[in-house]
């Protein structure tokens, strides 16, 4: 009950895409709730970065798998954090359309403003903890460098890596604190079974799809190699989702861009966007049925994925040259939000002085006041609202 309840609130209150879904879980599940150490967090991050799928949803999974026991906690995670934006762009597909106007347009921008809080308090906490000596710290700057130069999935991956090599030199001889507890339930059998129907769900539905013309088979294989051929998440997963849906003539290019607007007003993972591209689709199936069969195919190929490889990355981080790795690798997340922090977070979201002072202030709500994230999001959203109408 615990796990459901935590993962809808999540799900009602983190706006500003993955990167700050992550400030999120980490201020809620490992500050408040000490469900994870820092150390075992910044793996998790670190793990999921590698993988490809929403790396957000992917951290949410695997900490509902830790609470929750097994793999009964991790869908549980995944619903209560997905369902609620899920719903509210299937609303939006039957035309909804909070976004219009000032007072829309002005909710949304002051939402963008509560992501560039978060994203920095999680790189405020995070640095303390995993990047606190000058070797980690210096990890941490090159990796931000590295984000920056070579932005997307690319400079991500490439971090990770500059920051596992440099660990291996550079942080060998820490106290073991880069290691941290990841007794998840899972074995290894069952990560394997997880493995193999990633890899048979993405041949399996197209074969069908093509043998039985069954367009519920093409809508579940569009959506679900979407899903597993993208890293990063987030944006990244929108050329993917249109190749799918715009090129075939399923939908029309201003009803996607519509959604793509609507799924940066609501909370929750933008995956969910799915739900509102499986209503509209046509031929169908659609409406409910086409919107649960595109959100769940969406996202099952990388929840099979870091299921599938959570037994395999605990048994090899728990070696000594691993554990210096993974110390370079968390001082390498550190550098990946950071650069995550300024773009797209910080560009997309202050245009001006205003901005820079209402961000300040839901900061400093955040950090120092510590003020329920909840109550920042919607305080935050007034005052973009009063911006716009200023």
């Amino acid at each position: 009950m615990d796990v459901l309840l935590a993962f809808l609130k999540l799900g009602v209150t983190s706006f500003g895409g993955p990167v700050a879904h992550l400030g999120y879980f980490r201020d809620e599940l490992v500050r408040r709730r000490g469900w994870i150490d820092e150390a075992g967090y910044g793996d998790l991050v670190a793990l999921c970065q590698f993988l490809p799928g929403p790396a957000s949803s992917q951290v949410g999974f695997a900490l509902g798998v830790l609470r929750g026991g097994g793999l009964l906690g991790g869908i549980v995670a995944w619903t209560a954090f997905s369902l609620p934006s899920a719903l509210l762009l299937f609303a939006f597909a039957y035309g909804a359309d909070a976004l219009s106007g000032t007072v829309g347009s002005g909710l949304v921008h002051g939402l963008k403003l509560v992501a560039v809080a978060v994203v920095a308090q999680a790189v405020w906490g995070m640095a303390q903890n995993l990047a606190p000596d000058r070797a980690r710290a210096s990890i941490a700057v090159a990796a931000l460098a590295v984000a920056v130069l070579a932005p997307g999935s690319v400079g991500q991956v490439a971090s990770i890596l500059l920051g596992a090599g440099s660990g291996l030199v550079l942080c060998r001889a820490g106290d073991g604190a880069g290691a941290g507890s990841l007794a998840l339930p899972i074995s290894r059998r069952a990560g394997a079974v997880a493995l193999a129907i990633f890899a048979v769900l993405f041949v399996v539905p197209q074969f069908l799809a093509t043998a039985l013309a069954a367009q519920g088979f093409a809508l579940f294989d569009a959506f679900y190699r979407a899903g597993a051929l993208v890293f990063g998440g987030g944006h990244v997963v929108l050329p993917f989702l249109r190749a799918a849906v715009v090129d075939p003539g399923w939908i029309g290019p201003d009803a996607f861009l519509a959604g793509y607007g609507a799924a940066q007003a609501v909370p929750g993972p933008l995956f969910t966007v799915a739900a509102y591209l499986g209503a509209l689709v046509r031929p169908g199936p659609n409406g409910a049925a086409g919107a649960a069969i595109a959100v769940v195919a969406l996202s099952l190929p990388g929840l099979l994925v870091v299921y599938g490889s959570l037994p395999f990355w605990d048994a090899f981080r728990t070696r000594p040259p691993a554990r210096a790795a993974m110390r370079g690798t968390n001082a390498a997340v550190v550098g990946i939000l950071a650069a995550a922090l300024y773009d797209p977070v910080w560009t997309g979201a202050v245009l001006g002085p205003r901005d820079v002072a209402l961000a300040a202030a839901a900061f400093v709500l955040l950090t120092v006041w510590k003020t329920a994230p909840w109550i920042v999001v919607g305080l935050t959203a007034v005052g973009g609202v009063a911006l716009a109408l200023a």
